[in-house]
């Protein structure tokens, strides 16, 4: 599994962005290989947000966001907000050591 984490810092307007990142939200949770998607909001901020989707492998993330329809709803957010974004893997955890 991978996960996509991107940052956004709202520039533009805030109700519009909130719209378009549930419409969003819709899209992409409806797609095959998507686990899960949540999106979080930094506390005492109105506009920092990150989203986290988890994915089968990054075959379905990459189909998921070549898509059309991923793409427009992509553009409607870009004039809304700037993004850090990138694709993780979860690393293995290390076993507890005796202290």
């Amino acid at each position: 599994m991978v996960t996509y984490v991107n940052k956004l810092n709202v520039h533009g307007d805030l109700v519009r962005f909130l719209d378009t990142k549930n419409r969003m939200t819709r899209y992409v949770s409806a797609q095959p290989g998507c686990v899960s998607h949540q999106t979080l909001r930094l506390v005492g901020t109105a506009n920092f947000f990150v989203e986290l989707s988890v994915w089968e492998d990054t075959a379905a993330h990459r189909a998921a966001v070549t898509s059309e329809g991923f793409r427009e709803l992509a553009r409607e957010l870009a004039v809304l907000a700037t993004r850090e974004q990138g694709l993780y893997e979860t690393l293995p955890e290390a076993p507890a050591t005796a202290a």
